[in-house]
């Protein structure tokens, strides 16, 4: 069982791991955080005392502690917690009924100490809603190490972009051939990744210079002063038709001769009735031509005589017999 005079004989008077002494005052004080005033005495010890009470706040809540001697068995659970409404007259209030049969030498403690926490929980919000500047403590030496570090890092670049046009100058003279020597192969990565960029460029470049020229080209012979013309043999030789329809109608023998005459003329003709060889030129130049209207060209007739010997039949069948 246990006994609070017993506790209080070891504690007070041999040793206590949270007694603290002050020798300009003479005054003992007590670091326990369940501590009601924070003085060193037998009535303030809440290790020496089975029934105790106080008031505690965490992460701005504040809560009420209680120890009684039917939990001194358990440790763990040794301290019952209630929480306190943020309204500083029903915090008391609540004081009052849960300390009802409790000295009043603590419950009056209890409630000097709830005031005082919200009075500096007052205070804390008022300082977080103004804009005071915020005091920042300053590391000398983590402010030196990393400006070493820096200064360091520097020294490395520079030393790496040397390395790097050095490397550069001596391939583009091809002083290590095809295959460099104790060389980073980071470095040489990074290299060779830009010159084939470089490469890539140069053939893109190229590809468009070429595009370029193949439309210039075509450009030229589409707008060029020459001009390609089918074959007009064929209206030709349709008006003369018209011709001889308006034309009166001549002698029978006439009209056969012209007739026999014109289809000579056309067994001779429809071989340069062909059409002539598709030019090189593109689609847009043959749609030019066809929409064209074809020049009408000045209309000849022509007439062949020819003259023949009349001979009787009966001079041609007597050599026969």
């Amino acid at each position: 069982m246990q006994s609070d005079d017993v506790i209080w004989e070891i504690v007070g008077k041999s040793h206590c791991s949270f007694r603290v002494k002050v020798p300009e005052k003479n005054q003992q004080f007590c670091r326990n955080a369940y501590n009601l005033t924070g003085i060193c005495n037998k009535r303030d010890c809440p290790l020496a005392n089975s029934r105790y009470a106080t008031v505690r706040e965490r992460e701005g809540v504040i809560y009420l502690y209680t120890k009684t001697i039917e939990r001194a068995h358990l440790p763990s659970k040794m301290w019952e917690r209630v929480p306190l409404p943020n309204n500083y007259m029903k915090a008391l209030e609540m004081i009052d009924s849960e300390l009802l049969y409790w000295p009043d030498y603590m419950i009056h403690r209890c409630k000097q100490r709830i005031t005082k926490i919200t009075q500096y929980l007052i205070k804390m919000r008022r300082m977080k809603l103004s804009n005071a500047p915020k005091v920042v403590p300053i590391k000398k030496k983590l402010d030196r190490r990393e400006a070493r570090r820096e200064a360091k890092a520097l020294r490395a670049a520079h030393i790496e972009k040397a390395i790097e046009k050095e490397l550069i100058e001596r391939l583009k003279t091809k002083a290590y051939g095809d295959q460099p020597l104790n060389v980073n192969e980071d470095i040489w990565k990074q290299i060779l990744d830009a010159e084939k960029g470089k490469e890539k460029l140069d053939a893109e470049l190229e590809d468009e210079d070429e595009l370029d020229e193949e439309h210039e080209l075509e450009e030229e012979e589409e707008w060029d002063g020459r001009e390609f013309v089918s074959d007009d043999s064929e209206s030709e030789f349709g008006g003369l038709s018209d011709l001889e329809d308006m034309e009166p109608a001549q002698d029978d023998e006439e009209g056969k001769s012209n007739d026999d005459g014109s289809e000579e003329e056309g067994d001779t003709d429809s071989p340069r009735r062909k059409r002539p060889p598709k030019t090189s030129l593109g689609k847009r130049k043959a749609v030019d031509d066809a929409k064209r209207p074809r020049k009408r060209v000045a209309r000849v007739e022509v007439e062949y005589e020819e003259e023949q010997e009349l001979v009787d039949p009966e001079k041609e069948s007597i050599p026969s017999w």
